[in-house]
């Protein structure tokens, strides 16, 4: 193996490495506090929708910083994962045991993302510019809106559809009611917990970063860097292109499957769904760097629970918010700061004990 290309490796594990160790940190540390009884039960409630954005800003991560194709519709990813897992799981709610019951539907979930998103590339990811960013934002939208207008019951003959209201599905006696238009599914199992989250995190890292090392990561950044020279080594665009896509879209329905079974009723609103919480998800991708997994864990982390830390400062809460983001932008892009940063970094890391980087 090419010198270069092993060292640069041996970097990434031992970024890897120190990814998962933070992750596993954080983890026993709030169950820590969670046993002694040292955190609020409505703190304890953000844990769960903490790790599930991390998720998905993970997944938005791949697409767009390391295959530079910007996505506004991984709200709508996410839908799919969390609606069509939660199906499945109220279909088998009473026939099949809780934790097989559970695998499936996520399984279920990810797959029909991952469905979704190879269908949505195969016309976009041919094309250059902002079209995938405007067809993702189509997406979600519509996703969003077909599910509030979609009644889904199950009785003895089998399955009825309905886009008017309840009383046209017809359903016999002993039917039962899956969505029920704007009011969404109602009765989810609650499989959903902080243990299975932090499990599913650390398993997206995993896929991620073993992504970026592996060939077609790096045939994707190549892809990202220069088309046109990637091609001319040929480099098959569409199909590497494809691969990573699709991938972030599953990540995407995996957080959804998460959502899904951490609330009694699941409904397509705004609120969950809509065009704003995939711009919230890409602020996060931004704001803990593009290209960087381990910054959009962090990022997702402290942006989502910052509102409500400062909720006790009431009208002065998201004024601190806002000053909150423009200093971790400028922190993260400012050449100067980011200079700061890592001579600080490598100073810290002489203190205690770390070897100096070799001069070039």
């Amino acid at each position: 193996m090419d010198p270069i290309v092993k060292s640069i490796n041996s970097k990434r594990r031992k970024n890897e490495i120190i990814t998962y160790g933070m992750v596993t940190a954080a983890y026993v540390i709030l169950e820590i506090l969670m046993k002694a009884g040292a955190l609020s039960s409505h703190l304890t409630g953000l844990l769960v929708p903490m790790v599930y954005y991390a998720i998905v800003a993970v997944g938005l991560n791949i697409c767009v910083g390391i295959l530079g194709e910007l996505s506004l519709g991984h709200a709508g990813f996410m839908c799919i994962g969390a609606f069509s897992s939660a199906v499945f799981s109220l279909i088998f709610q009473d026939s099949i045991p809780e934790v097989p019951r559970f695998i499936l539907a996520f399984v279920i979930g990810v797959a029909l993302s991952a469905l979704f998103g190879f269908l949505i590339g195969i016309p976009v990811l041919r094309l250059n510019g902002d079209y995938l960013a405007i067809v993702t934002l189509a997406f979600g939208e519509i996703i969003k809106n077909l599910i509030n207008a979609l009644y889904l019951g199950l009785d003895s003959k089998g399955f009825h559809v309905s886009m008017k209201n309840q009383m046209a599905l017809g359903l016999a006696p002993d039917g039962k009611m899956l969505i029920n238009g704007a009011m969404g599914i109602t009765g989810t199992p609650h499989d959903s917990n902080f243990t299975i989250s932090i499990v599913v995190l650390l398993a997206a890292l995993f896929l991620s970063q073993n992504l970026i090392r592996s060939k077609q990561g790096r045939a994707v950044m190549a892809i990202r860097d220069n088309r046109i020279a990637a091609e001319s080594i040929g480099i098959n665009v569409v199909r590497y292109k494809m691969i990573a896509f699709t991938i972030s879209a599953a990540i995407a329905g995996a957080a959804g499957v998460l959502f899904s079974h951490n609330i009694s009723t699941l409904q397509a609103t705004s609120q969950y769904f809509g065009y704003n919480v995939s711009i919230m998800i890409l602020v996060y991708v931004v704001l803990g760097g593009i290209g960087s997994i381990r910054g959009s864990v962090i990022a997702a982390a402290i942006l989502y629970l910052l509102p409500e830390l400062l909720r006790g400062l009431n009208k002065y809460r998201m004024l601190i918010y806002s000053i909150v983001l423009i200093v971790v932008m400028i922190f993260n892009w400012s050449p100067k700061a980011r200079d700061f940063r890592d001579e600080t970094l490598a100073k810290l890391r002489a203190k205690f004990g770390g070897k100096p980087a070799k001069e070039a």
